[in-house]
């Protein structure tokens, strides 16, 4: 018997495959990183993902938020985005880069599956460096489990 209280399962999605990177005159740029080359988009902020303890896999809840990038992607060519995995400060520094890797990759096979182009989007972890918020305690770290994007021009 429900209760109607259960929270949907996670969604799953599968790694999307990472094409070349081109500048804006179809030059092969490999490795290029867009906050070293591009401008970054003024005006234009968007809500971080927020992600469960030790879990990469999206809750529903948060997909709006991403619907909400791929649609300024789809309608600004010019723009590129970023995306940031983080975590809270729970495991090893090598641990909370590579879950902070599949975050951001977990977003970006979104935006990609939601018709954004692959070579648009770049990912970078942080790990545990950068934080939302300062302290320790269920709340600082769910603030810190999060995606975040960075729009830029190109």
């Amino acid at each position: 018997v429900s209760t109607g209280t259960e929270l949907p399962a996670p969604l799953s999605v599968q790694p999307a495959d990472v094409p070349n990177v081109f500048d804006p005159a179809g030059n092969l740029v490999s490795g290029a990183r867009f906050e070293d080359s591009l401008q970054p988009v003024q005006g234009i902020t968007f809500a971080p993902v927020y992600f469960g303890f030790d879990s990469y896999s999206l809750p529903p809840q948060e997909m709006s938020k991403i619907d909400l990038v791929a649609q300024d992607l789809l309608q600004n060519n010019q723009h590129v985005v970023v995306v940031e995995g983080h975590c809270d400060e729970r495991g090893s520094n090598e641990y909370n880069l590579s879950l902070g890797e599949n975050r951001a990759q977990t977003i970006r096979s979104i935006l990609v599956n939601l018709g954004v182009a692959a070579d648009r989007i770049q990912t970078r972890s942080y790990g545990e460096e950068k934080p939302a918020v300062i302290g320790s305690g269920e709340e600082t770290w769910r603030l810190t489990r999060r995606g975040e994007f960075a729009l830029y021009q190109r």
